[in-house]
Parts: C-alpha cells; sequence; structure tokens
C-alpha cells in the first residue's frame, strides 16, 4: 500500500470513528431533551448519564481527524477550509456553545434546563451542518477564481442533494444515539428505558436506510460520476445492506429472558453496517480529494512529514488505547456508574 492510500485510509478511519461516537454523542443530547421533561421515564436521566463523560472523548476524534487532514492534506484543507469556511465556523461555534454548557451545567444546578435545550438543539444542527461537507466535495459547490476556491452558497442552499445528506446524517444520528442508548439502558438493568429506545431504533432504522439511498440518487446529475463508482462497488453496499437486515432482526428477536430485543448484537451488525458503506463510499470517491480540483496525489504532503505524522499516531495510539479500555470499563459497563439514581 502507498503512502498516500495508507495517509487516506487512516483520515477515513478517523471519520468513521468520529461518525459513529459523535452521532451517538450529539443524538443523546438530543434524546436528552425530548425525555428530559418527562416525570414518568428515567430515560432523560440514561441519556445525561452517558452524556456526562463521553462528550469529551467525542472531541478527541475530532481533533485527531482534522490534525490527521491538515498533516496528511495540507492542500485539501486549505480548499475546504477556505471553501467551507461558513458552515464550518458555525460548527465550531455551536460546539463550542455545547461544551461550555456541559461544564457549566456539572458546576451550577441552575445551568441543568439550559443544558437540555443547548445539548438537544446543537445535537441536531451540528450533524446537519457537518454533513454538508460532503456533498460539497463531489463537484459543482466549488469554483476557483484566480486560484481561490469559492463555495457557491446560493447553490448549496437550493441543491436538493446538500438537503438529502443533512437529512441522512439527522437520521442516522437518531438511530445509532437510540440504538447504543437502549443497549446501555438493557446495562443499567432499565427495562422500561430499555424498551423506550428500542422503539425508538426500530423505527428509524429503515427511515434512515431510506434517507442513505435517497442521498445516494439525489446525486443524480450533480455527481453521476460518484454514483457510477458507487454502483462499480456494489459489494460493499450489499454487504452494508446485509448488516442492516442482521441489526434491525436483532432488535425484534427475543432474548434468553423473554423481552424482544438482542442490543448490543443490533449496535455491532450497526457499526459493521456503516463501515462496510464508508468502504464502497471511499473507494467510489478516490482518488479525488474535491472533485475535479484536487486528488489525493496533489494534495499529499511530503515523505518526511507523512513519516513524522505516522510514528506520531503510532505512538499516541499505543498510549490511548489503554485509556479508552478503562474509560469503556468505567463509564458504560460499571452498572455502579450507569444505574439511575
Amino acid at each position: 500500500m502507498s503512502d498516500m492510500n495508507i495517509a487516506i485510509s487512516l483520515i477515513w478511519f478517523f471519520l468513521l470513528l468520529y461518525a459513529l461516537a459523535g452521532s451517538v454523542d450529539m443524538g443523546a443530547g438530543f434524546w436528552a431533551l425530548i425525555y428530559g421533561r418527562q416525570n414518568d421515564t428515567r430515560a432523560g436521566q440514561i441519556a445525561n448519564r452517558f452524556l456526562s463523560p463521553s462528550w469529551k472523548v467525542t472531541n478527541t476524534f475530532l481533533v485527531l481527524l482534522v490534525v490527521a487532514v491538515i498533516g496528511f492534506f495540507p492542500r485539501g484543507a486549505f480548499v475546504l477550509g477556505t471553501a467551507l469556511l461558513v458552515p464550518v465556523s458555525l460548527v465550531l461555534i455551536l460546539l463550542t456553545l455545547r461544551s461550555a454548557f456541559m461544564v457549566f451545567a456539572y458546576t451550577s444546578q441552575e445551568y441543568t434546563i439550559p443544558l437540555l435545550w443547548i445539548s438537544g438543539i446543537t445535537g441536531l444542527l451540528i450533524p446537519g451542518l457537518l454533513m454538508t461537507v460532503l456533498p460539497v466535495t463531489l463537484g459543482g459547490f466549488i469554483i476557483m477564481e484566480d486560484g481561490a476556491p469559492h463555495l457557491l452558497l446560493g447553490k448549496v442552499f437550493t441543491s436538493p442533494t446538500v438537503y438529502a445528506y443533512v437529512g441522512f446524517g439527522i437520521a442516522s444520528e437518531l438511530y445509532l444515539s437510540s440504538l447504543f442508548l437502549s443497549d446501555y439502558a438493557r446495562e443499567a438493568e432499565d427495562e422500561q428505558t430499555y424498551r423506550k429506545y428500542r422503539e425508538a431504533a426500530a423505527a428509524l432504522g429503515p427511515i434512515a436506510l431510506a434517507m442513505g439511498v435517497l442521498a445516494t440518487y439525489a446525486m443524480l446529475p450533480e455527481a453521476e460520476w460518484i454514483v457510477l463508482r458507487m454502483r462499480d462497488n456494489l459489494i460493499w453496499f450489499i454487504l452494508s445492506f446485509a448488516a442492516f437486515v442482521a441489526a434491525y432482526l436483532a432488535l425484534w428477536k427475543r432474548n434468553s429472558r423473554g423481552s424482544r430485543g438482542l442490543p448490543r448484537v443490533a449496535v455491532l451488525f450497526t457499526a459493521a453496517q456503516y463501515t462496510l458503506a464508508s468502504i464502497g463510499y471511499g473507494s467510489a470517491h478516490l482518488p479525488y480529494l474535491i472533485y475535479p480540483y484536487l486528488t489525493v496525489e496533489e494534495g499529499f504532503t511530503n515523505p518526511l512529514m507523512f513519516r513524522s505524522l505516522l510514528i506520531g499516531y503510532t505512538v499516541s495510539t499505543l498510549v490511548l488505547l489503554p485509556v479508552f479500555v478503562w474509560f469503556w470499563r468505567l463509564f458504560l459497563t460499571d452498572k455502579r456508574y450507569i444505574k439511575p439514581d
């Protein structure tokens, strides 16, 4: 495998991790808002219990992704950063606002209600804004004038492709988060909350799948080139669909206690579903970083910087991996922490 392929695979891996972790994190904020005001359920409390430690870890994956893009593909970062200055700035403002209220809410009770609203609203807006990055890279939204990229904001706001991607991002976020929180509630031995999140996941799963199909066909005719390449990588999407079917069936299968659902199995198959689909999409997107202006080869950094970054990421992974394992055991599986008060 060439240096460029290693670099782009690493970036795609970080993007996938942030997409999965960020979806659960942002979606949990939305469910905390929806259920946090209901006195007859502890679903909001379960969502807040998950949010309390997890938002810091999710931001770590975002930092790793941004540093990797800038380090491995500096020209690509320049073009995207210049063209997407407005939406990316809005994302950063919303992330800062959300993080600030996360800190305030755990130091003073007066910020608890504002946190529910801020976390819930930004939980929908941030994934939607981030999803605009993907269709913009497909062509037709960026023009070069005197060697500088310019984003056609008017076209972005009126493009069905962009809204289809945004819809797919929000539907996937809510599906992934409700599915994960159902498993989290089952781990906390809270069957009432488990049933609420399982029902939400069962309803949202087909919607997320339909939005993914809609986003694919919405790219015609603006980005016909990637649709044709996706057909060449059809096997990945067939496997992804099979993983979705397995995950959805797991939500309906009765377990040893007689209740419906195997949430842990469903979570694993759903993670596989999105991983397989991302491999197919990423393979179809190559060799372009930004169609038709920039390829992977043109945006790649020099060999010395590549080796330095690769060593740095290898060392940091060895350091962080035990921390992530400890975090998982302490905050996500330890019943002394996750059980509602």
